[in-house]
């Protein structure tokens, strides 16, 4: 009987604590500081600053990387304004990553790579957004149509072609030729000049 009265005692059921914390501001504030420590990811001279400081060799803190890959949720990852923190924080979880990035060469490689990402992105982007023009259509070679066949030309004798070919115009020998056909010398136009200088003379 004293077994059946100490089971009795012992509750059968285990009772959860009353007093759970609670975010006063119904966890907006972690909300806030989360966001802005994973946008922070996307500077590689901040990882340099954590893995310099020796964060990474902390376990609480890696543990810490793990729980933030929840960003990369779609209800969460529309308030990043940053993207590249979240290949960061992927490339975070490898050590071998995390040991890297203590060394000063690393952080100037991955700052490099990271600008050269910025700088060819969007017209790399655009090659596979923008519709390619149609190819333009080769212009078919154009076959010449058929010609109606022309009559054989008969060959003429030599003596038909001279006396059917019209007389060359023929040149005058006179450069001051009229034509009238008087031959007007050049000393005559000149004589008739002298004449008017006369009469005019004789009228003063």
């Amino acid at each position: 009987m004293a077994s059946g009265k100490e089971s009795e005692d012992i509750p059968t059921t285990l009772s959860l604590p009353q007093n759970l914390y609670k975010d006063p501001d119904d966890g907006r504030q972690r909300f806030l500081l989360e966001l802005e420590f994973v946008q922070c990811l996307a500077n590689p001279t901040y990882i340099h600053y954590l893995a310099q400081n020796r964060y990474f060799e902390d376990e609480a803190f890696i543990g810490y990387l793990k729980y933030l890959q929840y960003w990369q949720r779609p209800e969460y990852i529309k308030f990043i304004m940053y993207p590249h923190c979240l290949y960061f924080l992927e490339l975070l979880q490898n050590a071998n990553f995390r040991n890297a990035m203590a060394h000063p060469a690393n952080k100037e490689l991955a700052h490099r790579q990271q600008f050269y990402f910025w700088k060819n992105y969007r017209n790399n982007r655009l090659k596979f957004i923008l519709p390619k023009p149609p190819p333009e259509p080769v212009a078919a070679p154009t076959i010449p149509a058929s010609a109606p066949p022309q009559p054989p030309v008969q060959s003429l004798p030599a003596a038909t072609i001279a006396m059917t070919a019209p007389p060359a115009p023929v040149l005058s020998p006179m450069p001051y030729g009229n034509p009238s056909g008087s031959a007007l010398g050049k000393s005559d136009m000149r004589s008739g000049g002298i004449d008017r200088r006369k009469r005019k003379n004789e009228r003063v």
